[in-house]
């Protein structure tokens, strides 16, 4: 393909993306499977530039004097991300080949005429509703909060499966097949992988092997604060993709080492014997392997889809674990047999999903207040039906992948309002669970501040955007 196809097959791509609710990387790949002509190059150059311009949308669209078209925003990005000059952009819009059409008066004039002064929210490259709630959540480091969202590409987070392996023995074998694997700071069962050149995961042996699975920090980070043990009674109520039931399960099994001690020959003893053995009248005889102690949790995932639920399954058996699977019902039902038994409720409550757009720019441009204000009703109602499983001086966690105060603290705080037998546990305090890190409890303890809230992002922690609530049940 030609510079200036790659740039029209760009520019259907994003029309196709803003028409879908799929996400970009789904639409890209329909894209190439219909386009068979298009090699790995051309796939690579037209998947950047639709890239380039979800990121930067918000500013394209400010310039091209509000024109949402994947064609308009394609040419301000020539203008304004890689800087040509008017005469360049126009050879590659000559309408030759399979090349896009002239520039018309109009599209000169805009890029030849600069985009002016920013308002903030273009700059920030936010939608501009979500920019008053960024303001007061973090002050003056709110366009670097909206920037690290934004701007760069999110780098690849692995969890060791503990259960299987060490974090030591992935790190070998991710250097063995080429990866340059580092350790996260936070999650002691964490790697990171660059995302250039994006890795391919899935076809890695120690992904097949369930060594791995792919699971950003925060999310790990938001599994440990649960503090589940051994021999508890765990409830993950929304499982959604089920990485954090992934994760649960894990916590409930033996570590690799322990298990491999476990399963290590024992050291030989002596025992004296009239006919001898060791020329003192011992043999040296095997010791008795002592019964090995049973570990794990009762886990129980929750999901209103069971399209989702069958997808954990295959997830469970490759990683070696398990957990009880169950519909729940559109009102909460399915659950009564567990009302007041469970020692962990997992609560990772429906979201607009803004603390990971740095890995789905696009989903920030999808996004509208009316659906926040849905969402934040939502899920004072889920929470509200799944703190009815815990069990008195159990532990209810709510989470979310959101960078919005609306779906966030406003939760929490209707939360906490009605349901005053939750009494707020600390971050500190969960922070001791174990798979943190040492400056996990450092630096996370700072961010909560002393108290039972806990925010993620980018900018502050590397991670995607997560906010986590503890709580404990007093009666």
């Amino acid at each position: 393909m030609t510079p200036a196809a790659r740039l029209a097959a760009a520019a259907s791509v994003l029309d196709s993306i803003a028409h879908s609710r799929q996400p970009a990387e789904v639409v890209l790949k329909a894209w190439g499977a219909a386009n068979r002509y298009a090699g790995s190059k051309d796939r690579r150059a037209i998947a950047d530039r639709v890239y380039k311009v979800i990121r930067a949308r918000g500013r394209l669209v400010w310039a091209m004097g509000g024109r949402e078209d994947g064609r308009a925003l394609v040419i301000g990005s020539l203008s304004l991300i890689d800087g040509l000059p008017l005469e360049e952009i126009e050879l590659l819009h000559s309408g030759e080949g399979y090349g896009p059409r002239p520039l018309s008066k109009q599209e000169r004039g805009r890029i030849t005429a600069g985009p002016g002064e920013l308002p903030g929210w273009v700059a920030a490259g936010l939608p501009e509703f979500v920019v008053e709630d960024f303001k007061i959540t973090f002050g003056d480091r709110w366009t670097e909060e909206a920037h690290e969202l934004m701007a760069p590409r999110a780098p690849i987070d692995l969890r060791v499966n503990l259960a299987k392996t060490t974090v030591a023995g992935v790190e070998a074998e991710l250097t063995e097949a080429g990866l340059s694997p580092m350790r996260t700071p936070w999650s002691a069962a964490g790697l990171r992988l660059s995302a250039e050149p994006p890795p391919n995961v899935q076809a890695l042996e120690a992904f097949k092997q369930g060594h791995i699975e792919i699971q950003d920090e925060g999310s790990q980070v938001a599994c440990w604060l649960t503090g589940v043990e051994p021999g508890m009674t765990v409830v993950d109520y929304c499982a959604g993709g089920g990485g954090k039931t992934l994760g649960l399960a894990m916590l409930g099994q033996p570590v690799a080492t322990r298990a491999a001690a476990a399963e290590a020959p024992a050291a030989p003893v002596a025992v004296w014997s009239p006919v001898g053995g060791d020329g003192q009248g011992a043999v040296v005889q095997p010791r008795p392997k002592a019964k090995p102690v049973e570990m794990g949790i009762r886990l129980f995932a929750y999901d209103v889809v069971q399209k989702r639920l069958d997808n954990i399954r295959p997830r469970l058996a490759r990683a070696g674990v398990s957990a009880d699977l169950r519909l729940l019902g559109q009102n909460g039902g399915g659950v009564e047999d567990l009302v007041r038994q469970a020692d962990v409720v997992l609560v990772d409550a429906p979201c607009s999903g803004s603390g990971t757009w740095r890995r789905r720019p696009e989903d920030a441009w999808r996004l509208k207040p009316a659906e926040v204000e849905r969402l934040h009703a939502l899920q004072v109602q889920i929470l509200g039906r799944a703190a009815e499983l815990v069990k008195p001086g159990g532990r209810l966690v709510f989470v979310t992948c959101s960078m919005l105060r609306g779906e966030n603290e406003a939760t929490a705080d209707a939360f906490e309002e009605n349901h005053p037998v939750f009494a707020p546990v600390p971050v500190a305090e969960a922070l001791m669970a174990a798979n943190l890190t040492d400056a996990a409890r450092e630096r996370l303890g700072e961010l909560a501040d002393g108290g039972h809230r806990l925010r993620l992002s980018p900018a502050s922690t590397g991670t995607d955007g997560f906010f986590a609530a503890v709580y404990e049940r007093t009666a």
